[in-house]
């Protein structure tokens, strides 16, 4: 009787200093394990626990600088709830977000914004049209991930100076918005200008993992040549110069048609 509870004290207290190791484990001790999961990106001059840390330099794989990270992580991830607050700083773009993986395995982000330098993007950006060039916001207000594709979306994105860089000049596209949804694993967006810069923008996209589909008319409000001429790389131009584009490619056809509602900006 005296082992049996000797063994259990011991097992309790090996259970406590266990418990106690992990609730202010060092987020340094923590990276072997976490590393493989970061699909190449380095965390290097990491402080803080595992529960809220950060790390001061953020490499990619090859070793180029990112930025900074701050994390916050629920301590309930030890009952296999995973919950984050997700901050990342760096010269060309920031994230910010708070993610939940739920019981079924699909993934829920909140309050999620985001700013990239389309500059950054470099080759993976450039297409027959020219590389753009400017600044891309993000503002989601709620998503619903299942293996990485939205099977729920609210967003807006908003293009600021936009410009396409070509082989004959740069192209001044001015500020370009998108009001995006998703439902059922179908993203509708519905793209438009600000209203004042040099070219038009009306129209909506669909993207779904099929494929997708873009109905689009795009129309100069001033006279610039390069502008006109960039246009015709998209289509005809009509007697006032507007282009209509209709796109698709994939199994677009069994998409829904789009809705023609605009939806409001989140704010």
């Amino acid at each position: 009787m005296k082992y049996l509870r000797n063994s259990l004290i011991g097992i309790g207290v090996l259970a406590i200093a266990v418990a106690s190791l992990l609730w202010f484990l060092p987020a340094r001790w923590a990276l072997p394990w976490v590393g493989p999961h970061l699909h190449g990106v380095r965390l290097r001059q990491v402080h803080g626990l595992l529960w809220e840390g950060r790390a001061d330099d953020v490499r990619t794989a090859d070793g180029r600088p990112l930025g900074q990270l701050h994390w916050q992580l629920s301590r309930w991830l030890l009952l296999g709830k995973l919950q984050a607050q997700l901050d990342f700083k760096g010269p060309q773009g920031d994230f910010s977000g708070t993610m939940q993986r739920l019981a079924d395995g699909r993934i829920a982000w909140h309050k999620t914004s985001a700013r990239i330098d389309l500059a950054a993007l470099g080759s993976r950006a450039a297409s027959p049209l020219g590389q753009p060039r400017g600044e891309l916001q993000l503002t989601i207000g709620h998503a619903l991930l299942q293996g990485g594709w939205p099977l729920q979306l609210q967003a807006h994105a908003q293009c600021r100076h936009v410009v396409m860089r070509t082989r004959d000049g740069d192209v001044a596209l001015g500020d370009l918005d998108a009001d995006a949804q998703a439902h059922s694993g179908v993203i509708e967006a519905q793209l438009h200008d600000d209203g004042y810069g040099p070219l038009r923008v009306d129209g909506t996209l669909q993207l779904s993992p099929l494929g997708w589909r873009v109905d689009a008319t795009l129309r100069p409000r001033q006279t610039d040549p390069s502008l006109r001429r960039w246009l015709t790389g998209l289509g005809s131009p009509d007697a006032d110069g507007a282009v209509h584009v209709h796109r698709s490619g994939g199994l677009a056809g069994s998409m829904p048609e789009p809705s023609q509602t605009r939806t409001r900006k989140i704010p």
